[in-house]
Order: C-alpha cells, then sequence, then structure tokens
C-alpha cells in the first residue's frame, strides 16, 4: 500500500508538470523538472517522518537533496521508536545533535551500491566515532538476505531515486562499539564464546565503553585461530581453559587508551597490552606478530572501526608467557637438542649462543652434520675438542651452514648460493657450492644424507661432513667446471698454485679469474696443441699467474670501465665495462666474465669464458 500511495504522488506530480509543460511558459523555453532525491522520498513517505525530522534538525537532508550520489539504509518510524526506547529517549529532540548526526550518517555511504554489489564484509558509512576521524565500519551479512552491524535487516532493497539508492530497514543502525563487529561477523563467534565464557568476565561489558580505559585496539582472534591453539595446546574445547588462564589470553589481546590503526603500526614496535605483556609487531609482506613465546599471528584484516576503538583480525590466538601454558615447538634447534646423533652441533650451538637464532621465528635452511662429522672434523684441524676451536671461528663455521629462509632439496641446483658466514677476505657473505648431479653436495665435501626435515622455522638436511670455511682452491676442487684448471695448476711438481691459493697471510686475499674447462679447450685449439702437457711449463706456470692478482679482494662491484689489473705474472690486462664486463689482455684477446663474486676466506674468484695470455716479449 505504501507503494501505491507514492506511486499516486508521482503521477499526481507527472499529470501537473504536463499541465505546466503546455502553458505559455513553454514557449519561453523554460522546463520545470520535477526531482526524486533520497530527501524527497523521505519527504514524501509518511512511514519515514522520523527519519525526515532527524534529517531536518541535523541539517542533512540538504546533503540528500543535491546532486551527489549517495546509498542510504532508511529505518522507518517503528525502527525509530524502537531505538529511542531502547536508548532512553521520550523524542527526538532529547538526543544529542551530534550524536543524531552521526547516527544518520552511520547509514550512509558515498555513491549507489546495488544490493546485488554487496556481500559479506566490511564497508566504511559516512560516520565518525570517538576514537577517531575515519570513517566507522560497517559489516554486511548477506548470508540471508542483507543485516547490517548484526542488528538491521534490509526490508526493501533497490528504490532508486534521482540521486542515489535507498534500501529499507528494520532498525536504526547505532554507533558501534567493538562487541558490536565480534557479535555481528561470525568469523568471531569463538571469541565472543571466550569473552562471556565465565561470569566473572567483563570483558564485553568494558569492551562498551565509551570513556577511560577506551578508546581499545583488539586484536581479535578468528574461529579457525582458536581451532588451530586448542588443538596447539592439546585441548579438547574452551572449557578445558582455566578461567583464571583465559582472562590472562584474552587481555593480551587487547590494547587500552589507544586506537592504534594499521598505518599506526612500525616495525618492532612493543605493544603494552591490558594483560601487562607485551608482542612485537613485524613488518613485511604481511603484518605479524611475535607473542612472548616466540610463536606468530599474522594479522589478516585491518582497521575495523567502531566508536570506542578498531579491530584487527588474526589467525592465530597469541600467547603471553605464562607458567600454566605449556607449548610443544619444533624449532630446528628443538630438533638439534632433541636428538643425540646432533649432540656435537648442539653444543656448538651454545657455545655460540647461535641457539636462539634457531629457537626464534625466522626461517632458516640448516645443514646440519652429526657427531661423526664433528670428530672428523677436529682430527682434521688438529683439535681435541670443541673447547679448544675458536669461538669466533666456530661462530662461522657452524654460520657457513645455513641459509636465510627455507630451501628444500628440490629447489636445490647445482650452483653457487651465499651462506651466513663472513670471514677474512670480505665483508659479504662466504658462497657455497651446491652440486645436484648425484644427490647434493656442498663444496665439493659434504653430502646429504636426509633431506627436507621441516620444522617450525625451517628446513634441516643433514650432511655427512662439516663444510669448512671454504679458501679460493675449495671453490676450483668443488666445480666440475674447472677441472682442467686444476690440472693446469698441478700440472707441474714445481708448481705451488695449490698451496699459495690456501693461503690466509701475505700474499693473501687473491682475486682469481679463473678459465672454464671451455676456455682451456679453446685455447688449446687456437694454439694448434693437441693437450695440455703440449704447453711449454714456463708458458703455462706465466700464464696461470696472469690470471691472479695479491692482496686484493676485487668483487665485480669493485671494477671499474679501463682499470688497469696488475698481475702475480708481473703484467697488466684491462677490465671493460658494457652489457658484460669484458677483460682484454696483454695480446689484445678479450674474455668474456660469465659469473662473478664467489666469495671465499682468502679471496674471490671471477668465472672466464676464455684464458688470458700475458705479452710476448
Amino acid at each position: 500500500m505504501k507503494t501505491f500511495k507514492f506511486t499516486k504522488i508521482l503521477l499526481l506530480a507527472f499529470l501537473t508538470f504536463g499541465l505546466f509543460s503546455c502553458s505559455d511558459d513553454d514557449d519561453a523555453g523554460d522546463v520545470i523538472t520535477p526531482s526524486n532525491t533520497i530527501a524527497d522520498f523521505v519527504a514524501g513517505n509518511p512511514d519515514y517522518s522520523s527519519l525526515g525530522a532527524a534529517l531536518e534538525v541535523t541539517g542533512l537532508d540538504a546533503t540528500l537533496d543535491g546532486t551527489a550520489n549517495f546509498t542510504v539504509f532508511a529505518p522507518n518510524n517503528a525502527a525509530f521508536n524502537s531505538f529511542l526506547s531502547a536508548n532512553g529517549f521520550n523524542s527526538l529532540s532529547e538526543v544529542p545533535e551530534d550524536v543524531l548526526t552521526q547516527i544518520l550518517l552511520n547509514h550512509v555511504q558515498e555513491g549507489e551500491i546495488m544490493s546485488n554489489a554487496l556481500t559479506t564484509g566490511y564497508i566504511e558509512s559516512m560516520a565518525t566515532g570517538m576514537a577517531s576521524d575515519e570513517p566507522l565500519s560497517m559489516y554486511i551479512n548477506t548470508d540471508d538476505g542483507v543485516t547490517i552491524n548484526g542488528a538491521s535487516s534490509v526490508t526493501t532493497a533497490d528504490v532508486e531515486v534521482d540521486n542515489g539508492i535507498i534500501h529499507a530497514v528494520d532498525a536504526v543502525i547505532g554507533l558501534p562499539d567493538v562487541t558490536t563487529f565480534a557479535t555481528a561477523d561470525p568469523n568471531f563467534d569463538i571469541l565472543v564464546q571466550a569473552l562471556t565464557a565465565d561470569a566473572s568476565f567483563t570483558f564485553v561489558e568494558t569492551l562498551m565503553m565509551n570513556e577511560d580505559p577506551a578508546p581499545f585496539t583488539v586484536f581479535a582472534p578468528t574461529n579457525t585461530a582458536f581451532a588451530n591453539v586448542l588443538a596447539e595446546l592439546e585441548l579438547a574445547g574452551l572449557g578445558d581453559i582455566p578461567a583464571d588462564l583465559l582472562s590472562s589470553i584474552l587481555s593480551y589481546h587487547v590494547v587500552v587508551g589507544a586506537n592504534v590503526r594499521a598505518e599506526d603500526l612500525t616495525d618492532g614496535m612493543s605493544v603494552t597490552t591490558l594483560e601487562t605483556g607485551s608482542f612485537t609487531i613485524n613488518l613485511g609482506e604481511n603484518v605479524t606478530i611475535t607473542d612472548e613465546n616466540g610463536r606468530t599471528a599474522t594479522i589478516v584484516a585491518t582497521n575495523v572501526q567502531a566508536n570506542n576503538g578498531v579491530i584487527h583480525a588474526l589467525d592465530t590466538v597469541i600467547l603471553p608467557e605464562n607458567d600454566a601454558i605449556e607449548i610443544e615447538t619444533n624449532t630446528i634447534a628443538d630438533f638439534v637438542a632433541g636428538n643425540d646423533d646432533y649432540s656435537s652441533l648442539l653444543a656448538a650451538l651454545e657455545a655460540t649462543s647461535l641457539t636462539g637464532t634457531f629457537t626464534g621465528t625466522d626461517n632458516y635452511t640448516v645443514f646440519a652434520p652429526n657427531n661423526d662429522a664433528f670428530a672428523a672434523f677436529l682430527t682434521d684441524n688438529g683439535f681435541n675438542s670443541l673447547d679448544e676451536v675458536p669461538t669466533d671461528l666456530l661462530t662461522q663455521v657452524l654460520l657457513n651452514h645455513v641459509q636465510m629462509g627455507e630451501i628444500m632439496s628440490t629447489d636445490l641446483t647445482t650452483g653457487y648460493i651465499p651462506s651466513m658466514a663472513v670471514w677474512g677476505a670480505s665483508a659479504e657473505p662466504l658462497s657455497m657450492y651446491i652440486n645436484t648431479d648425484d644427490g647434493v653436495m656442498i663444496n665439493g665435501v659434504a653430502s646429504v644424507t636426509a633431506a627436507d626435515i621441516e620444522t617450525d622455522n625451517g628446513v634441516i638436511h643433514a650432511v655427512d661432513a662439516v663444510i669448512g670455511l671454504p679458501d679460493v682452491t675449495t671453490f676450483a676442487i668443488a666445480d666440475p667446471n674447472f677441472d682442467i684448471l686444476v690440472q693446469a695448476l698441478t700440472r707441474e711438481e714445481s708448481f705451488n698454485f695449490v698451496e699459495t691459493l690456501m693461503i690466509t697471510e701475505d700474499p693473501a686475499p687473491f682475486t682469481v679469474f679463473a678459465p672454464i674447462n671451455d676456455a682451456f679447450v679453446a685455447l688449446l685449439d687456437e694454439l694448434e696443441l693437441a693437450a695440455l702437457g703440449d704447453i711449454p711449463t714456463e708458458t703455462l706456470e706465466a700464464t696461470l699467474q696472469y690470471h691472479v692478482v695479491t692482496g686484493a679482494n676485487v668483487r665485480s662491484g669493485d671494477l671499474t670501465d679501463g682499470m688497469e689489473v696488475s698481475t702475480l705474472q708481473g703484467e697488466d690486462f684491462t677490465v671493460n665495462l658494457g652489457d658484460d664486463v669484458m677483460i682484454t689482455d696483454g695480446r689484445g684477446r678479450t674474455a668474456t666474465v660469465i659469473a662473478v663474486d664467489v666469495q671465499a676466506t682468502n679471496g674471490v674468484i671471477h668465472a672466464l669464458d676464455t684464458v688470458l695470455l700475458p705479452p710476448t716479449d
């Protein structure tokens, strides 16, 4: 019947317009166009007289009578009567004008939003609250019709007017507090159960307050987060958590006296909670929280803005440090400590204070040597026990088994990767040579015997040898691309290249421009020789010396265009920078640097596709 009445009004307006349009004024070119704005709809419908009165009192009728487009969730008179009664008002005139203004704006969105464009989730209204100048959120639930903030349902949708869309609703959408969204959003059902689990709890009453200790910032765990923490703590349900412990856990998710939005969070920020404990914010691809037990939670939704605070949703329940909480962890450190075959590795980690590194939340890949591997390492290096190994050296040896991040064995490919060790010639990480031709071998000395042992903070690959700190000969021997180079370096008993290039004192550090196998093959063709043995000893020695720079660890970033490089042989070659790094030797021949910055303790290697030749006399 209401629609029929409204149609009659429109029809009368149309007929009246038709009469006027036939008048003499029409001949003058003036056309009167009837308007049908949101304000017109409200003013012309008796069932929305309370809404009309509220709009007039607050001056918002003019806003909704203009040309800007809005979407309005419009409560009828019955809805306003219920609102006034529920909030202790006898009439609209008793509602403070500033409060009434924000309540009305809490029914309005900018732009036109048809009902079929509404999806379950959060949108912003045009209202602002006491906690922030940012717009208040609205929770839309479309599981069964359209419900707003769990309290107001759309009864008639998509009433189109000249400046927007009206959706009739059966309740006034009051200014939400943080509990409004907790109760409206089914993702927080278990959180609500927890907040009300014990008669002594006052969480709901507190979180509805607009005065001190408000505003609140609530880090709200989802249902999945609660299910996971119950499994983690090996509990069947919320009822198995003692009330005092549950209260402590819930308080640990609440910050008082601050409306901390996502943009206010900083990396490393320590956040003090209602529980009096603290947690740490980590900014990266995602925003994560590290709790007092070293566990991490990811913020999966941010800035749900209420009148008295803001909510951020978590995928994990964060836990305060509490003797009543027994958390079973499976970190890299836990694995080592729990396995007798790695007692030497554990002792080494403890001696170097690296245990804490592998107990934390950062992810690592560790090539883990067993006790036999450590025993062999000590014997080979003249130590009777781990205690005799200098702590700084032992630290770097251990870090030479570690990479940042998780690297599964299937992700390993033949080539060079950086370890976390730094020692000797450079402040850059030492390289590791991975060979996957037959299993996985590191630096030609340690083979993976058990791969992909997954832990909470990374992956472990068991190895059968300690991966010592490499010198430049380590990579020459380990990398089959340098097989002919090694043959050349060791061809004559009089050659002392290997012994020299293992030295860590003067004339170290070394920069070695190392020709690959194909480079030697091409040289033999160029010189019309059948084999390496056909090169005169003096010529071979001079040629090899011409590839070595002493007293400098020259990384690719140190090379400059036109740089003259003095070699162990005594003559220079020239570096040319362009699309590639090229070297012009003493005979005007050119070689391309095809791999750079293979970092050892006593120098660095760059691979060449051509053997350099010193100038002839």
